[in-house]
């Protein structure tokens, strides 16, 4: 009698198949997943402290992902905008991932570093101080809460995430404002940052090309109030940064104010040459000799 082979027994046949293709399925898709060249770090990447968690847990609280996204794509547009496209090495820590879907505000994954910690501060607790168009609510309520320092120290420990009891401790005198401002100081931080459009002094006239135009006054000064008045104060009087009326009356050289104006300041102020044309930023020059006095 000739033996019957396994292609004639249908339901077994089926079986087997299926077995072997959630084996090979198994072996080539899911254990990969949980070997370490899986989940690669970026050598700057660094856990958070339980102060950043904290402020990554209101950020979270407060639905601040709803309205901005922490991911640029490596499209142009995005990349001249804000800054290097996002890798998956610098989300390694991340759970969960924030990325978000609509940008209602402005994407926020090179926000660390760009403002010093004082424009976080007075940005927060008023928004529409710095643009005047924002639909930002404000959070100056941060302020007045204290940190639960038992909490952090739980989701520290369910993250896995290193501490110390003095950490810990001192969270108990810090607030929730200085969380969140800890935590957008981080956001992007372990990819070097690189302005994507700068000028070198062989790009630009020494005087300005604008001297002169009152036009160009008008509307360095609309740029001025966008731009610049949340730092520099509604009326140039210095804030966050300088009094520019005080830099006008020194009278620096056109070429070195557009310079900073299109490069900024290292950790102190941003540069404006990826976002401003370069007449937009002669115009801006020209606002701020405006200031001078007359006399």
């Amino acid at each position: 009698m000739e033996k019957k082979s396994i292609y004639s027994k249908p339901v077994i046949f089926s079986i087997v198949a299926a077995v072997a293709v959630l084996i090979g399925t198994f072996v080539t898709m899911f254990l990969p997943m949980f070997t370490e060249q899986m989940h690669p770090k970026l050598i700057n990447l660094k856990p958070y402290t339980a102060l950043q968690l904290a402020g990554r847990d209101i950020y979270q609280r407060e639905g601040c992902v709803n309205c901005h996204t922490q991911t640029v794509r490596p499209l142009k547009a995005e990349v001249l905008r804000y800054g290097d496209y996002s890798k998956a090495g610098e989300f390694a820590y991340d759970r969960p991932f924030l990325w978000g879907s609509k940008r209602t505000g402005p994407d926020l994954a090179r926000i660390g570093g760009k403002y010093p910690d004082e424009w976080h501060y007075q940005h927060l607790a008023n928004p529409q101080a710095f643009f005047p168009q924002s639909n930002m609510p404000k959070y100056d309520f941060l302020a007045n809460r204290k940190i639960d320092a038992k909490e952090v120290e739980k989701h520290m420990k369910a993250l896995g995430f290193p501490y110390s009891k003095k950490e810990i401790e001192q969270l108990k005198d810090m607030t929730e404002m200085d969380a969140l401002v800890a935590y957008l100081q981080t956001i992007g931080t372990a990819v070097a940052k690189k302005n994507i459009v700068t000028f070198d002094e062989s790009m630009v006239e020494e005087t300005s090309p604008l001297a002169g135009v009152p036009d160009a006054i008008k509307e360095g000064k609309k740029l001025y109030m966008r731009e610049c008045a949340g730092c520099h104060g509604q009326n140039a009087e210095g804030n966050i940064g300088g009094s520019l009326r005080d830099y006008a009356e020194a009278e620096m050289p056109d070429k070195d104010t557009f310079l900073t104006v299109a490069n900024g300041i290292e950790e102190a102020m941003p540069g404006f040459a990826n976002k401003l044309t370069k007449k937009q930023i002669w115009s801006l020059v020209e606002f701020i000799k405006s200031l001078k006095p007359k006399n």
